[in-house]
């Protein structure tokens, strides 16, 4: 469980990088590259610390997914970006597609 948790960390930090990375303009804010570095960084630590246990291709597809889904409403909500339906749908298949893997899968370690 706690790995999972540190999954979890990993996921708010890549996210927050993610926001960041568009926040500072191609590098060009620092204070905003900044905050981006160190949430990448901390994304990956936490990201290292639950591969110990969690297989790292279910790690992985939770981590891309959960933070697919994030920075889309991110994107939506904090940058006014839109997204069409087949851009819902093709987030919503590749969220699908992580709960089959977690639920039905025996690699998932669980």
């Amino acid at each position: 469980m706690k790995n999972y948790l540190f999954l979890a960390c990993a996921i708010i930090c890549e996210s927050i990088a993610t926001s960041f990375l568009k926040a500072s303009n191609g590098f060009t804010k620092p204070i905003q590259t900044i905050i981006f570095v160190i949430a990448m960084s901390s994304s990956f630590y936490f990201l290292t610390l639950a591969i110990k246990v969690i297989p790292i291709g279910i790690a992985y597809a939770i981590w891309s997914a959960v933070g697919i889904v994030i920075i889309s409403c991110v994107g939506y909500f904090v940058y006014k970006e839109k997204l069409d339906l087949p851009a819902i749908l093709g987030i919503l298949l590749i969220v699908i597609g992580v709960i089959i893997i977690n639920v039905f899968s025996k690699s998932a370690g669980h």
